[in-house]
């Protein structure tokens, strides 16, 4: 099964790559709504339209998003397992992690809302929009570079 794997590595990778890529644009857009969000009138229509929004890039693109990049890099990880040895790699993992927290943090975030339970203001989610941006560039550095 392993060589299965390794021999379909580049497959993987290319999987792998379409899964971030859509995940890290529901990862950067997502903050933004919140912005917008936390501005607006609670039960107002426009509140009611961002909460929409919302739900839906987190249920049908962010969580499908993250699950694939997930599956993918595990199973290149399975079909390479010399890469764990790798100092970088180590990196890149502790970063992926993180992101995955900070998208449990967003998830929660949708909850609140939807339950019109929001406390955190807009400067808030202009902050935290920009975590997800600073873990990409020390994964993707990791990931390329390799720089460890």
């Amino acid at each position: 099964m392993q060589e299965f794997f390794s021999l379909h590595y580049e497959w993987l990778r290319a999987l792998h790559i379409i899964a971030v890529i859509s995940w890290m644009a529901g990862m950067l857009y997502l903050p933004r709504l919140f912005v917008y969000h936390a501005d607006s009138e609670t039960g107002s229509e426009k509140s009611e339209t961002f909460k929409v929004m919302e739900y839906r890039l987190l249920k049908y693109i962010m969580n499908p998003a993250m699950i694939a990049a997930w599956i993918f890099g595990l199973l290149m990880l399975y079909g390479n397992p010399g890469l764990l040895s790798e100092p970088w790699m180590h990196a890149k993992l502790l970063f992926v992690v993180l992101m995955s927290g900070v998208h449990g943090v967003l998830a929660k975030t949708v909850k609140r809302f939807a339950k019109d339970e929001n406390t955190k203001s807009a400067k808030y989610f202009r902050i935290l929009n920009e975590v997800p941006t600073l873990l990409m560039i020390g994964i993707v550095i990791f990931a390329v570079a390799q720089p460890f």
